[in-house]
Order: structure tokens, then sequence, then C-alpha cells
């Protein structure tokens, strides 16, 4: 039989119904699914075990990890609440959904503290065992939500989640307690059931993790089957969805869902590899870059060493020394690491070193939110350090993206002999995306060419090393390995005379080295800024960078659907510019730029080319939803 039918929350789905088991099945184009609840609920394991079967399904998907800082958030607390958010849909997507169309609540925390993103209509699966009296008085609620009529107009599901695990394993030698945490595997199992998802590939993850309790494993495999029957047998779970795969916008290969630091580690082996180098971090941990140290202690069989220091300082001295001894040499960190770090990393600048510094942006200032996203570490990158001390800056646009951009800042780091700042941030961090994993002839070649032996001639005809003769085209310094005999030269923050290495304090020598290390860095070579403007009578361009990418071109998309036009550009070089970054900003007559920041990009694009950018900032720890985005550009048509 075929039909048309309504989705959960207002979308269109394609027409056509289909029977299973008696029970409605469904197709829709697109889902945001929320899971939330307490810290100790497993709401991330049970959001990325879901993401794990759809990518394995094939839909295109875009997640947001939410949740606190605290290692063990107060339990039932609104401070405490963990989320997890998933959109996947058989077609491109470029963020994880403005607003959940359903909501899997564990406790009255996680319904109230994410209640106000949810569209009526949406549906809602509560676990009525948590609804006490106690633990809704907890959060504020003077009367049960779930029977004051405060939830009319959403769809509403009641399930005692807990109680259908515990019976669900009786037959284990549990407690109650115990068996009550396989709660969150019951609900992935309910969800799956709802959105068809493949269910082998979760059940073997059990397996492996559990493997040495192998009764745990099998407990959370019932439960987790138990949630999959429950929805096919209960009767208020009358209608099951099918989100398509997406195969029409993945181009041929072969693809896996990857997180945005699991992909930058992938990058920073892959560099290494392409470069024919040992790869080195130097590292502390720190939030939310510590995936980065985890992942690259796995893979000492592609030459990878790693450090966990003592501390922040330690842990990039440790690096740059590992730069001077050959090595491709990267530190991990975030803001508050980056301000320990700047004295290295000038050292790194007056060294003339190749040095890769990845900061995984956060909230701040100081401790700030270690667990949410922020993208204002600009102008720290661009400034923060004493003296002229220029480095290129890098920034990913998704999760997948920083694999690419993790080669690109390797190679300018060894082409151009100078430290290289890699911005990206939570957002993209812990977010996921399906990527194309590249053939080997796809890499670029890395490989440098060491200093072997005397390069310069004295009046006198003596063959000597000279340690700061410069390639004409790129400037950069000759890299001398220690040990290499003959090669001996001095190394230090004290300025060096221009050639020789030796130490300066001459005027115009330390001018004309200060202006040498600038030129450097502006010189090197970055791609031209690529627009999107498909009409070519846009007058409105929206330029962003990092992180900021998929909200932007989600909103530019819904403002060209609704006929007017736009133009958007993304900068990923952020220092030094694209070189026709001038003439596309002259080309439009406004120009709007949205920053999860108070307006550094918007600061720097107007010192440079007095253009008077219009900043749109948020600092919430989150991203832009793209409906809001998609407004304010309309607006900003509107008054142009």
């Amino acid at each position: 039989m075929t039909s048309q039918v309504s989705s959960p929350a207002g979308q269109q789905p394609s027409v056509g119904t289909a029977e299973s088991a008696g029970k409605e099945v469904r197709r829709l184009e697109r889902v945001i699914i929320r899971f939330a609840g307490d810290s100790g609920d497993g709401m991330q394991l049970t959001g990325d075990r879901f993401t794990s079967e759809t990518a394995t399904f094939g839909n295109d998907l875009s997640t947001l990890p939410n949740f606190p800082a605290e290692i063990r958030a107060p339990a039932g607390t609104l401070p405490g609440v963990s989320s997890f958010q998933l959109h996947f849909a058989d077609h491109d997507i470029l963020t994880p959904g403005d607003a959940p169309d359903v909501l899997v609540a564990m406790n009255p925390a996680a319904l109230k503290a994410n209640i106000g993103d949810v569209p009526r209509g949406a549906e809602i699966i509560v676990n009525t065992d948590e609804f006490t009296k106690r633990a809704m008085t907890k959060v504020g609620y003077d009367a049960s939500p779930l029977e004051d009529g405060s939830l009319d107009g959403y769809r509403v599901h009641q399930v005692p989640l807990t109680t259908l695990t515990v019976e669900a394993l009786k037959d284990y030698d549990l407690g109650r307690k115990e068996a009550g945490r396989s709660k969150n595997m019951f609900a992935l199992g309910l969800l799956s059931w709802m959105y068809n998802r493949p269910t082998e590939q979760t059940e073997a993850f059990l397996s492996a993790k559990f493997a040495k309790k192998p009764e745990v494993a099998q407990a959370n495999i019932t439960a987790f089957r138990a949630g999959w029957n429950f929805g096919e047998t209960t009767e208020d779970f009358a209608v099951s969805y099918e989100v398509a795969p997406a195969t029409s916008a993945f181009p041929p290969g072969t693809y896996r869902n990857i997180s945005g630091n699991l992909a930058l580690a992938y990058g920073l082996i892959a560099a290494g590899q392409q470069a024919d180098l040992p790869l080195f971090l130097g590292s502390y941990p720190i939030t939310p870059a510590s995936d980065v140290l985890h992942e690259l202690s796995k893979h000492k069989n592609f030459g990878v060493r790693t450090f966990q220091a003592e501390d922040e300082i330690a842990g990039i001295g440790a690096a740059l020394g590992a730069a001077f001894g050959g090595s491709l040499a990267v530190t991990t960190t975030s803001g508050p690491g980056v301000a320990l770090k700047s004295e290295t990393i000038g050292l790194a600048v007056s060294m003339e070193l190749p040095l890769l510094v990845v900061d995984i942006q956060r909230g701040g200032p100081s401790t700030g939110l270690p667990t949410k996203t922020e993208q204002a570490d600009l102008l720290q990158a661009m400034y923060g350090r004493n003296g002229e001390a220029p480095v290129p800056i890098v920034a990913p646009c998704t999760p997948a993206d920083c694999f690419t951009a993790a080669l690109d800042a390797a190679r300018i780091a060894l082409t151009y002999r100078t430290p290289v700042f890699l911005l990206s941030d939570g957002y993209l961090a812990n977010g996921s995306e399906p990527w194309r994993v590249p053939e080997l002839d796809e890499l670029p070649d890395l490989r440098v060419r060491f200093a072997t032996g005397p390069n310069h001639t004295l009046d006198d005809g003596t063959e000597v090393f000279w340690p700061f003769k410069r390639d004409p085209h790129t400037l950069a310094r000759p890299w001398a390995v220690p040990g290499t005999p003959g090669l001996e030269h001095r190394i230090g923050g004290i300025e060096k005379q221009d050639g020789s290495g030796n130490i300066s304090y001459d005027p115009k020598n330390h001018d004309f080295m200060v202006r040498t290390r600038q030129a450097k860095v502006d010189g090197v070579e970055v791609p031209e800024l690529a627009v999107d403007d498909p009409s070519g009578a846009a007058r409105l361009l929206v330029l962003g960078w990092g992180s900021t990418y998929g909200p932007i071109t989600a909103a530019v998309r819904r403002v060209r659907r609704s006929g007017q036009h736009i133009a958007q550009a993304h900068l990923r070089n952020l220092n030094p510019f694209p070189a026709n970054l001038g003439e596309v900003l002259r080309r439009y007559d406004k120009v709007v730029v949205p920053e999860m920041n108070l307006g550094q990009l918007a600061t720097l694009v107007r010192a440079r080319y007095l253009v008077d950018a219009q900043s749109h900032t948020q600092v919430r720890g989150l991203p832009f939803k793209a409906e809001e985005l998609a407004t304010v550009l309309k607006e900003a048509i509107g008054n142009g």
C-alpha cells in the first residue's frame, strides 16, 4: 500500500509506507535524535553506538556530543546532564541539526535541560522510573511534567526503562542497581528498532568491550535485544521509520565514520609517513585535546613516539627538541595550554624549526568551559607571544577536514621551517561525520632534504655551514640534523646574525631578521579563496572560518531556497590570508562574519583590508543553529 504520511516533527517524508510485523514503516529524509541523561547514564556511549550503526547503514550524519566537565557531575541536576545529538539523512547534511525530532530523557533533569530545544510535534521518550517526587523537586518541577499538561503537543512515550531492563536481566546474577546500568542499552535497542538500524556491530562491540567480563557483555547485549523486542511488540510504538542510505551524497570510495580528533591523529600519522620522518608528540593531557595523545600512542608501528609530559611547558620543550633532532614534531593542547607554551613557540620562531602546535579550542577564559566549544583563540595564535613572532595558522572546517588540515599544516612547517598553528575546536574534535579514506597517491609528498655539507664559501675560500643561509624562494633556513659532521651550529633564543647564525646585537641585523621572518610567513603559498556565489547577483558575502562552516553553509542554503541571493567564502588559512581575500571582500556591498567569539576574524579583516565587516557572534559553548543564522542573514540582506 502507498499513501502520503507525516513525519515525527512535521518533516515531509517520501511517499510510501510498508507494513512489518503488523506495524507501519514510514520513510523519512532525515531525523535528529538527542539522547540525554546523567553523566553516569552512558549517553555518550549510546550516541556513539547509534552513530556507528547509522554510518554502517550508509546515511550521511553529523553529531554533537555535549557533556559536563566534571568526571562525575552531580546526579539528577541540570549541570550534570549529558547529551548526544545525531542528525542523519538520505542526502548530504552539514550540521547536527537545530532541534531534535526525538528526545530520549532518562530523568527529569534531562527533560528540563533539553525540552526548550524540542519543537511541538516531536517524540519524547521518558524513563518514568526516574520521575520520582524527589528527583523532580531537585530540578524545580512543582508537579510532574508527565501529568500537568506541560507536554501537551508532544508525542510522549512513557517507558519504565529501568524496570524493563531489570526484568530482562532477571536471569543474571545482578542486583537491581547493577542491572539498571544497562538501561542505556535498552534505550539504544528501542531506538535501533524505531529507525531500522543494523545491530550486529553494536553486539560485536559489546562483546569486545567486555571481553574480560563475558557475563557483563551478555547482560548488555540482552538489554539491547530487549529494547529492540519491546519496540517490536509494544502497542505504544505503532510506527517505525526508514531513512535510506545517502548513496548520492558520497563520491565513490571507502568510507568510515570519524571524529575530528581521530581524523587529526590520522592526518599527523600520514604526514609523518609522507615526510619519511619519525613523528614525535610532546603533550600534556587537556580537554578536549587528550584524544589525539591517546590515539597517537597506539601507533608506534608507524614510527610515532608520544611523550606525556609533566606539564605544558615540558611537552612543547620536548617537541621542539625533537624538531631540532629531525622529527616531525607536534604538541597538542587547548587555549590555557597555549598560554603556557607561548615562550617556547617564540623560541621555535627564533630557531626557525618546523613544529605543529595543535590547539583544540574550548570555552574560556582560564578554565572556562572545558568541554564546550569556542573559537576564541585566533588572536592568541596570531599575536600571543612577545616580540614580532609571526606564525602561520591553519583551521579545519569539518571533523573529516581535520585530516587534510593536519597534512597542510605539516607541509607549511616542513617547507618553511616554522612553527604552525592548527586551530580546531571542541565541536570538530568530538563531532563526527563520514570520511572518505584517501588513496595513497592522493596524499602530498612531504619529504624534506636535510643539510648534508657546507653551503657557504668565505672570502678566503674556506667552505663552511651557515645555518641561516636561506632558500631564495621559501626563505627557509637549512635543517641540519645534530651529529652530522661539519654542521655544528649555535641554537637558542638570542638574535642570530643573518647567514652565520652567530649571536648578534647589531640593530640593522635585528631589523633585517625580524622583517625576514615576517616575509617568510607572508610568503607561505596558500590556495586562493574560493567563493560560492552561484547566481553572481549576491551583494552580501558571508565569511567564516573553522567549525562555523557547517552552520553557515546550512544557513546559506536556506536563504537561497527563500529566493534571495547570497555569497559564501570560508577561510582555512588565517595567516597568511589568501592573496585574493582583499579583492573578494571589495566585490560585495556587505560582509557578515559569524564567529564563536566576540569578532576576532572581523577585527583582523577590518584592520587589514579597511572593509566594514559586520560581526555576528555568540559564545554559548555551542555551535550556531542554522535557522537562527539564516534569519540574521536574511535581515542583513533586507537592510542592505
